[in-house]
């Protein structure tokens, strides 16, 4: 029983290190003054948010090397790298040391590589805690990540809310303060046996509990966030998120206490399948068995070869080749060529870049999820334009929240999976359509309600892609070769944040250049009025319709699949 309190403990641990490690989400509240005592323009300090994403890749990358490490050993790695990545720009801003702009570029890569390996961390503390209940403890804990920018804003209200340069001090020194508090627990993992089924469903109910709670903490911040008071309230405010965070701990003794709760309540949420993999090792070898079984059965039909399965009803239906004619329209050959035949197929790299699935994908990220982290970036500038500079931390604190939000959605067509079954393509689909009208919507008003929703749609929507995009790639690319597959996807982030700042900037600076609205000239030139960024939300809008085009075609190529190993699933859970 210690053992099992314990990893509680670790859970806990690792939702910390999460929701005070997303630092990445609070460029906007301080890249105005950075550009300003800097004396950037707009594409230059594009080229810092673009090394923080490159960090990010980087620190994936390296991420699967240092799983090798002892975890305390990484943790402070990363405490440190991002110690001195912030610390020293916190120290520009102050104008206690001046450097060259390529060292302040690196160190912006540096902050943005810890910000992975604390990933890393976390990551591999759930895998070794919770091997019955893995998914359900990474969709958790990664979704906190999406609340750090709104925690930073209270805690710096409650320090000194007059201070911009304050979030960069907090970036460097919290994450530190809390490998420190995080280190107790993981120095004391317990030795886990396997847990009986009855242990697996108490537990799935805890996290069951534990997602109702996030949902508290995240309509919490969401509402007292970004409130502007005096500073004892302000503290008071902090403490009741503080509690939100710690509260968690008093969860699994409740449970255990109340058995009952279990069997009235749970029955009705039964958990099946995965939130963050849904392709378990015996579920895909059973259906892969199923498969080829199916297919050695029926053989080749005429003088065709069988491709792939196709059905609702789990027939399988050959598509010949005899006939040119028998495909008609290019839709339909863009449907059905080099479809994949079932889920969970190992692709290795060579193999994963050659398949028309996986650019498709592709697309649907870097102009969907990747496209709503650029937003994010500019917001301080985008408030600005717009006259609303006063209302920075309530927009960042507005995308944190949803983002948070949109992460918690991500596990739920898990939940609901017993009840409605749907591709999690589909899903993905259904997430990248806030997008596009988010950005019309911007684009074709100034108003700050615009601005609100507009913001708002967008962290739903990115926040959700971002948590729902392992699962998917293990799921189309499978899930042993998850790691490098996962790492080629995300290339796309910086260089979504390269092509699409870049694109912001130079029309930011354009406006500047021409003259056009009411400019002000500091240290660095600022454009004031709608069109600072008016074509920018047309083009962006009209990429992420690309981005939804690709995500339904990625969601009609890869339904049969989804479809056939459902069917398969149910089959063995009858005999």
């Amino acid at each position: 029983m210690a053992g099992q309190s314990r990893k509680w403990m670790i859970l806990v641990a690792t939702i910390w290190i999460q929701a005070f490690t997303g630092t990445n989400f609070d460029f906007s509240d301080y890249s105005t003054t950075l550009k300003s005592v800097l004396g950037l323009s707009q594409v230059q300090l594009n080229y810092l948010a673009v090394a923080s994403d490159l960090g990010k890749v980087f620190g994936w990358s390296s991420g699967l090397t240092l799983m090798y490490f002892p975890l305390w050993v990484v943790l402070f790695m990363a405490a440190f790298m991002g110690f001195l990545g912030y610390g020293i720009q916190w120290l520009l801003i102050r104008n206690v040391l001046t450097l060259p702009y390529f060292l302040v570029f690196l160190l912006c890569l540096l902050a943005g590589c810890s910000i992975c390996w604390f990933n890393t961390v976390c990551f591999v503390l759930c895998n070794q805690n919770f091997p019955a209940n893995r998914p359900l403890a990474i969709s958790l804990t990664v979704s906190f990540n999406g609340v750090s920018a709104a925690l930073y804003t209270l805690a710096a209200n409650a320090i000194d809310p007059s201070s911009d340069a304050l979030y960069l001090l907090l970036n460097a020194v919290i994450p530190l303060l809390t490998s420190v508090v995080s280190l107790i627990p993981i120095l004391r993992q317990p030795s886990l046996d396997p847990l009986p089924p009855d242990a697996v469903h108490r537990d799935s109910l805890i996290f069951l509990l534990l997602n109702f709670l996030a949902v508290v903490t995240g309509i919490y911040l969401l509402l007292f966030g970004s409130t502007t008071t005096d500073g004892t309230t302000a503290r008071i405010l902090l403490s009741g998120a503080i509690f939100l965070l710690i509260f968690p701990l008093c969860i699994p003794g409740v449970v255990y206490a109340k058995n009952w709760f279990r069997r009235t309540i749970h029955s009705s949420f039964r958990y099946e399948g995965s939130g963050f993999i849904l392709v378990d090792a015996d579920d895909l070898e059973l259906h892969k068995e199923l498969l080829s079984r199916h297919a050695s059965s029926i053989g080749s039909i005429g003088n065709g070869s069988l491709t792939h399965p196709l059905g609702d009803n789990g027939s399988v239906i050959a598509i010949t080749r005899q006939k040119t004619g028998e495909i008609e329209g290019c839709c339909q050959r863009i449907l059905v060529k080099d479809q994949l035949a079932m889920l969970g197929q190992e692709h290795p790299a060579g193999v994963l870049v050659c398949r028309f699935d996986f650019w498709l994908y592709y697309l649907a990220y870097f102009c969907g999820g990747t496209i709503g982290l650029v937003y994010s970036n500019n917001l301080g500038q985008i408030a600005q334009s717009l006259g609303q500079s006063s209302k920075t931390t309530t927009l960042l604190t507005l995308y944190s929240s949803f983002s948070f939000f949109g992460r918690l959605l991500s596990a739920v067509p898990d939940y609901i999976r017993a009840k409605f079954y749907f591709a999690r393509t589909g899903w993905l689909t259904i997430a990248l359509l806030p997008t596009p009208i988010a950005f019309f919507l911007l684009a074709s008003s100034d108003s700050a309600f615009v601005l609100h929703v507009g913001t708002a749609l967008v962290g739903l929507s990115s926040g959700f892609i971002f948590a729902a995009a392992v699962s998917i790639t293990s799921e189309l690319f499978g899930p042993n070769s998850v790691g490098v597959n996962h790492n080629i996807l995300i290339t796309n982030i910086p260089i979504g944040s390269l092509v699409y700042g870049c694109l912001a900037a130079l029309v930011y600076d354009a406006n500047i250049s021409s003259g056009l609205g009411n400019i002000v000239m500091s240290d660095s030139a600022v454009c004031m009025g709608r069109q600072c960024y008016f074509l920018t939300f047309l083009l962006w809008g009209c990429i992420s319709v690309l981005g939804l085009v690709c995500s339904m075609l990625l969601f009609f190529r890869t339904r049969h699949a989804y479809d056939l190993f459902e069917q398969n699933r149910i089959s063995t859970q009858l005999y």
